[in-house]
């Protein structure tokens, strides 16, 4: 009797953590098919002519940490502009989509978070 209720309780604990392990790998499903970047004509978000890349994040966040840190080690020089300091940067920020920082351009990409492949493919392009 015994072996039978735990067996039961088991069979439940295994229905539970297949239906919470499918309900979370189907929340990742939207991601595997999401572009780590979009193309389009930025020209207007770059300083100057000179620049080729472009970062808008802030001092505190540390996926723009870290893509400055990508940059710094992969000697790619870069445009830094802090969305919390310059009015400027923000507004831009906002105009090309905002919802987080770091937002980075590439020439004609933009790359939203820190993506260390798509920096590296995007890098390639220019």
């Amino acid at each position: 009797m015994m072996q039978k209720k735990m067996k039961t309780i088991a069979m439940y604990g295994v229905i539970l953590a297949a239906g919470l392990g499918s309900g979370y790998g189907l929340s990742l499903l939207p991601g595997l098919f999401k572009s780590t970047y979009t193309e389009g004509n930025y020209a207007a978000y770059f300083p100057n002519a000179q620049a080729k890349v472009v970062l808008y994040g802030t001092d505190w966040c540390a996926y723009c940490a870290k893509t400055r840190a990508y940059f710094k080690e992969n000697k790619i020089e870069f445009v830094d502009l802090d969305i919390e300091k310059s009015p400027e940067a923000r507004k831009a920020h906002e105009e090309l989509g905002g919802g987080g920082v770091p937002v980075v351009l590439i020439g004609n990409r933009k790359i939203q978070g820190f993506n260390a492949g798509a920096l590296e493919a995007a890098l390639k392009k220019i």
